[in-house]
């Protein structure tokens, strides 16, 4: 007879000895949440994740990914870098900032890899044991799954916050066969802060606990493969792969753990890079410097195609105008496209710079003339 309660003890400190930064149970229910995907969906605030909607009802029965589930062994892995230089990149628009969870290794084969090494370590205490691991690898609703685990509560930005830790982890699931006991969600303390919603520079936390993916930058640099909205551009600033601005605000993160694992601290200085060194890379050294990154899977065009946004953002500079007009027709129509409003961005704002000098070499020459003038004049 298997004892549970121990057996669920030991899995928490196999999870640690795999360097999970936190491992909690719950049931496979997630009944209560179906109303409110089902209401995301109608919204239309997937946008092109077509998969979101395809996939249905599954995110939420997760039984149907592995027949015969009772349990979800929900797990956290703190990925902050050591050196993480946060806030100040994004006051200089003439770098480039990258969501701080990819300036390292991609994390989905680690932590699968780890996953299935703790099923194997359960299947070893277990007459029989039918286990799947999931990071972000099919439909299931992780961020539920880890609050009713006691990994944390779901924040008015939707990610999970952890009282002890912040925001700054990835999730991982286990889904098993076998009645272990189970973890309890923690209370919800966001209070009446509205941080995260005043802070989204697109405005995409339409409400606490909802977000239109189509407004996030997260989605705009990542998940979307056309061209980018023109009124959405102006408001990425210098963001080229993600955004964590709603989490930069939150006053949960004063807690936040630094990561242990060495593979998820910045490589090639992609956490101090100015925009016009990224965007001079050719595909070879994209592919060469990112290899092992999750930045990689967006491909070069996209990658190339946000940084033009951002540095149509920048102030004006005629080594961006030049490294623009250098890179037009080069790539594909989808990259041209918005190398041409960075142009006329750029453009615009020499204009504006002209006009303002202009404006104050009138402002001097009136008062040399006035001092001239004699008192009765």
């Amino acid at each position: 007879m298997i004892n549970y309660p121990q057996l669920a003890e030991k899995i928490k400190l196999w999870g640690k000895e795999l360097g999970f930064s936190q491992v909690g149970i719950t049931d496979v229910d997630l009944s209560a949440h179906e109303q409110n995907f089902t209401d995301w969906l109608a919204k239309n605030y997937h946008g092109n994740m077509d998969y979101m909607a395809r996939h249905g009802l599954m995110r939420a029965r997760p039984a149907e990914l592995l027949p015969g589930s009772l349990r979800c062994i929900s797990v956290r892995l703190d990925y902050l870098p050591t050196q993480a230089k946060f806030a100040k990149l994004l006051k200089k628009p003439d770098h480039a900032y990258i969501s701080r969870y990819a300036l390292g290794r991609d994390y989905h084969k680690l932590m699968r890899n780890r996953l299935k090494q703790l099923g194997e370590k359960i299947k070893q205490h277990c007459q029989s044991l039918n286990y799947r691991p999931f990071v972000d690898s099919a439909p299931i609703m992780e961020r539920p799954l880890a609050e009713k685990a006691g990994l944390g509560w779901t924040g008015k930005h939707t990610l999970v916050i952890n009282r002890e830790a912040g925001s700054w982890f990835f999730l991982g699931e286990l889904l098993v066969d076998i009645p272990l006991p189970l973890d309890h969600p923690p209370k919800n303390e966001c209070g009446s802060c509205v941080a995260c919603l005043k802070i989204c520079p697109t405005g995409a936390i339409v409400a606490p606990y909802e977000v239109d993916a189509r407004r996030c930058i997260s989605y705009l640099t990542i998940e979307l493969k056309e061209a980018i909205p023109e009124a959405l551009r102006p408001l990425m600033g210098n963001r080229i792969y993600g955004c964590d601005d709603c989490q930069l605000i939150c006053p949960w993160n004063k807690f936040a753990k630094l990561g242990k694992e060495a593979g998820f601290q910045a490589r090639h200085q992609l956490d101090e890079s100015s925009l016009l060194t990224l965007f001079a890379w050719d595909e070879k050294t994209f592919l060469n410097n990112l290899q092992g990154s999750p930045i990689r899977r967006i491909g070069y065009a996209q990658w190339l195609r946000n940084i033009a946004v951002a540095l149509g953002n920048a102030p004006y500079h005629l080594e961006i105008v030049t490294a623009l007009t250098a890179k037009y027709g080069q790539i594909n129509a989808l990259v041209d496209e918005h190398i041409h409003w960075a142009l006329s961005q750029q453009n615009s704002k020499k204009t504006q710079q002209q006009k303002h000098i202009n404006e104050r070499l009138t402002a001097r020459l009136i008062r040399s003339v006035e001092k001239g003038l004699p008192r009765d004049a």
